[in-house]
C-alpha cells in the first residue's frame, strides 16, 4: 500500500486511541458492566468481536438449517449459485469437462469478481484449496468437499475483509459455520429425478451426537450422487452447429475424415459427407461426445468434538474427510499439423498415392475421451480456548491435504501419436474415409494416463478479545491475533503429456509453495450511544512476495429505534496463487479465425473457419499481489416486529490485477510475423508468406484491473393469519450499475447480467407447509467477440440480447409427527429452457451460457428425515 494509505490507516488508530482515554471517557458503573455481561454474546462474519446483536457495521446474509432444508438443494454449489450477489466466475461441474481445470469440483465468485477473489471459510478458519486449480491458474476452495448435512448456516459477507481475513476477501466472504452440540440422531433420504434428460439425484445423511453440560461429540456422514447427462440427450443444446438456431458453426476443423497436405496443398479427404464440408476443411460435431453434467458420487464423515477441562478451559476438535468421483472427458482426440504426422504413398488406402501430411483428423474410431476423477480431502483441528480476567482467547492448529487424480484408461480414447504413426507406417491404420479400423490396431495406438494433484495445508492461529475499557456509552470491545500458514501445491501431468505424444488435449504443471504470517487488530468504539465505529488493520507477509497492509473502518449508526445506518471502507489484497506462480507450460484451446491468413472471407480457404487453436501459458514467479478497494453504504428500516428493509450501495475496485495478455492482443501484436517466437506457425506452403497457425505463447502478468459497484436491496415480511397460519415473505435482489475490466464496461455485457434477484414465500399452518421461490436472471448482451476475430469487441459493436429467464421452484412438507418430516418438490417447475445465446467461441459452444444456465429442466424430488 502507499503512504497515504499507510498515514490513513495509522490516524483511524490514533483517533480510535483518543477516543478509547479515559480523560475523554468517564466510565461506566460496575453495576452496568455486570448487567452487560449477563447477555450472550456471539461472533459475526466479518468481525473477531463478538456482540450481543449479530446486525454489524457489515452486510451479511445468512443461509440457516431451515432455509437449507427448504431450498431443496443437496448440492451446495446449486443452492449458491442460485443468490443473487453471486456473478461471473462461479463454476461448477456444469460443463466442466477441460484437461486443464478442476472437473469434479464447483467454487463460487461473489460480485463477478471470480473464485479466486471470494474467501471460503469453514467456521470461521481457511482449509486447504483444491489440488487442481481452475481455468488452469485460478486456486479456490472446492465446495463439492463441503457436506450440506454438517452445515448449520452459510454467512455470506459481501463487503471487503482483507483487514479481517487476509488474502482473497476481496468480493467478500463465504463462511461455512458447521453443526456442533447435537444431541440424539437424524436420518435423512432424499431421491429427485428429471422429467426431460435422464438424470437423477440420491441423497442420504446421518446426523449423532452425544453429551452433557460439559462435553459433546457430533458426527456427521453425508452421501450424494448424481447421474450424469450427455450432450446427446439435449437435442439443439447439444450440437456445436447452432447456425439452425441462429448461432455459430463451432464445429471443429479436425474432421473425420480429415484433411491432408498433398504437394504442399490443402485437400480435404474425398470421403467427407456433404454437411461437413467447409472448403477444403471436414468438419466434425463433437457436441454430442461431450458430457452436459457428469456423474458424481461424494461420501464425507464430519466429527466435531468439545470437552471441558475447568471452568476457564474448552478444548475443541474437528476432523472431516471426504470423497469425491466424477468423470469428465470430450470427443475424440484431435490431431492437426502440429503432430506431425505422415502417410506414406505406399499406404494400401493412400487415395494420392504419394507421401502426403496429415493436415487436420480425429480418431473417432478409438473412442471419446473420458477421465475418472478422485479426489480426497482431510482436514485436522485442535485447539483450546478459555477465558482470563474476562478476556475471551483461543488458539489452534490445523492440517488440510487436497489430494485428485485424473485417470485415463486405454479404452477412454487416449491415442499416442508415434503409436499412432508407427501403425500408419506399417499400413495397419487406415485414417482416410472414416472408416472404423479393427480393435487390435485401435488397441496399439492407445495409451492410459494418470495427472495427479495435491494442495497441503499447515496454520496455526491464536487471538484474544475482550472489553479494553468502559467509556461513556459503553465498552469498547477489541480483538487482536496473530496467524502462520504454510501451504504448498502441485500438479503433475503424466510424462506422455510433458514429451509431446498426447496431442490436442490441454494440459496443466504447476508446482509451489510459500508461508505467511499475519497479524491483527480490531477495535469497537461506541463513540455516542447510537454510534459504534470499527477500525481494523492486518499486516500479512508472504514468503514470496513481500508484506501488506490492510485497514478497515466501519461504523453502525441507529438514529432511531427503527433505523440503522451503516458503512464501511476498507483496502484488501489478493495473493498470486500457487498455479500462477509455479505454472510449468499449460495449454488451453480458443476458437477465432486466423485473419492474417484470410483477410477476406474464402469458404474455399482452410483459415477462414473458426478453428480452435492452441494458446501456451507459463507462471510469473515476479507476480505481485492484487490490491484493492472497497465501500459500502447501507441503511435497515425495521418497520415493525413483522416487516424490514435493507439497501446497501456499495463499490469494488482491483488493481495490479493478474490476467493474460488478452490473446487477441497478442494475436494483433505478434501473429502478422512468420519468425515471431510469440505467435508460432508452421512453415509456409508454396506460394504463401505465412504458414499456418500452431500455437500462441502467453503468460501471466500484474496487468489487468477491474472494478464494480450495484445495489443490493432485501425485504422480509411475516404475516400471523391466526388460525390459517403464518406467511413469510422475503426477496433477495442485486443491480448491477457497473464492472469495468481495463476501463472497459461489462455491465449488460456476456455473463453480467444487471439484474439479478430471488422471491421467496413459506406458509405453514400446524404440521403443513408451503414454500416456493422465483428466481430470475435478467438479460445481457450476447458474443462479447462478435466477429471472433480473437479480440473483444463487444464495447463498439452491439449484438443480440440474452433473454432473461425466470423459474420457478415449489415445496410441499409436512411433520408426520414429532420425529418425521416429509417433503415433496419441484425445482424449475415450469420446465424452462435456458435462453439461447450464440456464445463466446471458448466455454459456451452450444447455444447457453453453461456458467450460468443449468439444462437440466425440471426436476422432482421427495425427502424423509426422521429424528430419534
Amino acid at each position: 500500500m502507499n503512504t497515504t494509505q499507510h498515514k490513513l490507516s495509522y490516524c483511524a488508530l490514533t483517533v480510535a486511541a483518543v477516543l478509547c482515554s479515559p480523560q475523554v471517557w468517564a466510565q461506566q458503573s460496575q453495576a452496568e458492566t455486570k448487567n452487560d455481561k449477563s447477555v450472550e454474546r456471539i461472533q459475526v462474519t466479518g468481525s473477531h468481536i463478538k456482540r450481543t446483536d449479530i446486525e454489524g457495521a457489515l452486510p451479511v446474509t445468512i443461509i440457516d438449517r431451515n432455509m437449507i432444508d427448504k431450498s431443496g438443494f443437496d448440492n451446495l454449489q446449486q443452492l449458491l449459485e442460485r443468490m443473487p450477489v453471486t456473478g461471473a466466475g462461479t463454476f461448477s461441474t456444469r460443463g466442466n469437462s477441460q484437461d486443464s481445470t478442476a472437473n469434479g469440483a464447483a467454487a463460487i465468485s461473489l460480485r463477478g469478481f471470480g473464485a479466486d477473489a471470494t474467501l471460503v471459510l469453514i467456521n470461521g478458519r481457511r482449509v486447504a484449496t483444491s489440488a487442481f486449480a481452475e481455468g488452469i491458474v485460478n486456486s479456490f476452495v472446492d465446495i463439492n468437499s463441503i457436506p450440506v448435512a454438517a452445515i448449520e448456516r452459510i454467512d455470506i459477507l459481501k463487503d471487503g475483509a482483507s483487514a479481517i481475513y487476509g488474502s482473497d476477501a476481496v468480493a467478500g466472504v463465504v463462511n461455512i459455520v458447521l453443526r456442533k452440540d447435537y444431541t440424539g440422531t437424524e436420518v435423512s433420504l432424499g431421491y429427485g429425478s428429471t422429467t426431460g434428460p435422464s438424470y437423477d439425484e440420491k441423497t442420504f445423511s446421518t446426523v449423532w451426537g452425544t453429551g452433557d453440560d460439559k462435553s459433546n461429540a457430533t458426527l456427521i456422514l453425508d452421501y450424494f450422487n448424481n447421474g450424469q447427462i450427455d450432450n446427446s440427450e439435449l437435442g439443439r443444446f447439444g450440437t456445436a452447429n447452432q447456425t439452425p438456431y441462429g448461432g455459430e458453426d463451432f464445429r471443429s476443423s479436425r474432421g473425420y475424415p480429415g484433411r491432408f497436405i498433398v504437394d504442399g496443398v490443402t485437400l480435404r479427404d474425398p470421403g467427407c459427407p456433404t454437411g461437413s464440408i467447409a472448403g477444403q476443411t471436414c468438419l466434425y460435431d463433437y457436441g454430442p461426445h461431450s458430457i452436459a453434467l457428469p456423474a458424481a458420487e461424494r461420501l464425507g464423515a464430519m466429527l466435531t468434538m468439545s470437552r471441558e477441562l475447568n471452568d476457564n478451559i474448552e478444548f475443541f476438535s474437528e476432523m472431516a474427510v471426504q470423497h469425491n468421483t466424477s468423470t469428465a472427458g470430450g470427443a475424440a482426440t484431435p490431431l492437426d499439423e502440429g503432430a506431425g504426422l505422415t502417410v506414406p504413398g505406399s499406404h494400401p488406402n493412400n487415395p494420392w498415392k504419394k507421401d502426403i501430411k496429415i493436415g487436420r483428423y480425429r480418431t473417432v474410431d478409438a473412442g471419446n475421451r473420458r477421465w475418472d476423477i478422485t479426489s480426497d480431502t482431510l482436514r485436522l483441528l485442535a485447539g483450546v480456548r478459555g477465558v482470563v480476567n474476562n478476556w475471551e482467547w483461543e488458539a489452534a492448529a490445523q492440517k488440510g491435504r487436497s489430494a485428485a487424480t485424473q485417470t485415463g484408461e486405454r479404452d477412454q480414447g487416449w491415442v499416442r501419436t508415434d503409436f499412432l504413426q508407427n501403425e500408419i507406417n506399417a499400413g495397419r491404420y487406415n485414417p482416410f474415409g472414416g472408416v472404423t479400423n479393427p480393435q487390435s490396431v485401435i488397441d496399439a495406438i492407445t495409451t492410459s494416463l494418470v495427472r495427479r494433484g495435491k494442495s497441503h495445508l499447515t496454520s496455526v492461529d491464536g487471538h484474544i478479545s475482550g472489553e479494553l475499557m468502559q467509556i461513556t456509552h459503553g465498552a469498547i470491545g477489541l480483538a487482536a491475533g496473530v496467524e502462520y500458514r504454510k501451504e504448498d501445491a502441485r500438479d503433475t501431468p503424466d510424462d506422455q503429456f510433458t514429451r509431446g505424444l498426447i496431442f490436442g488435449t490441454e494440459s496443466v504443471s504447476a508446482a509451489a509453495g510459500r508461508s505467511q504470517k499475519a497479524a491483527y487488530i480490531e477495535l469497537s468504539v461506541p463513540v455516542l450511544e447510537n454510534l459504534e465505529l470499527q477500525l481494523a488493520e492486518r499486516y500479512d507477509h508472504y514468503s514470496d512476495f513481500g508484506g501488506t497492509t490492510n485497514p478497515k473502518v466501519a461504523f453502525h449508526y441507529t438514529p432511531s429505534d427503527t433505523v440503522t445506518v451503516r458503512g464501511s471502507w476498507s483496502q484488501g489484497f489478493r495473493a498470486p496463487s500457487l498455479a500462477q506462480i509455479g505454472l510449468g507450460p499449460s495449454q488451453e484451446s480458443q476458437f477465432f479465425v486466423d485473419t492474417f491468413l484470410c483477410p477476406t472471407n474464402n469458404p474455399a480457404n482452410p483459415a477462414c473457419a473458426s478453428t480452435d487453436y492452441t494458446i501456451i501459458f507459463a507462471g510469473n514467479p515476479n507476480l505481485k499481489a492484487e490490491e484493492s478497494e472497497s465501500w459500502n453504504l447501507g441503511a435497515v428500516w425495521q418497520v415493525n416486529d413483522a416487516l424490514d428493509f435493507s439497501v446497501d450501495l456499495w463499490s469494488i475496485t482491483q488493481d495490479n490485477k493478474i490476467d493474460e495478455v488478452p490473446f487477441g492482443e497478442v494475436y494483433q501484436a505478434e501473429c502478422g510475423k512468420q519468425n515471431s517466437t510469440i505467435c508460432i506457425r508452421f512453415a509456409p506452403l508454396p506460394g504463401q508468406t505465412l504458414g499456418t497457425l500452431d500455437r500462441i505463447n502467453n503468460g501471466y502478468f500484474n496487468v489487468s484491473s477491474q472494478a464494480a459497484r450495484g445495489l443490493d436491496l432485501s425485504a422480509n415480511y411475516k404475516l400471523d393469519l391466526a388460525q390459517n397460519g403464518v406467511v413469510k415473505l422475503n426477496l433477495e435482489w442485486t443491480y448491477l450499475d457497473e464492472f469495468e475490466k481495463d476501463k472497459v464496461s461489462y455491465a449488460g455485457e456476456y455473463r453480467y447480467p444487471q439484474y439479478r434477484w430471488v422471491a421467496g414465500a413459506d406458509w405453514n399452518l400446524n404440521d403443513w407447509g408451503v414454500a416456493g421461490s422465483l428466481s430470475y436472471i435478467g438479460e445481457f448482451e450476447d458474443t462479447p467477440d462478435i466477429n471472433f476475430d480473437g479480440t473483444l469487441d463487444f464495447d463498439v459493436e452491439t449484438s443480440r440480447m440474452v433473454d432473461s429467464q425466470l423459474t420457478v421452484d415449489t415445496q410441499l412438507y409436512y411433520n408426520w409427527d414429532a420425529s418425521t418430516k416429509l417433503m415433496l418438490g419441484v425445482s424449475n417447475l415450469l420446465d424452462e429452457e435456458p435462453p439461447f445465446a450464440a456464445g463466446d467461441g471458448d466455454g459456451d459452444l452450444y447455444g447457453y451460457v453453461t456458467s450460468i444456465y443449468s439444462p437440466r429442466g425440471r426436476y422432482v424430488y421427495a425427502k424423509v428425515s426422521y429424528k430419534f
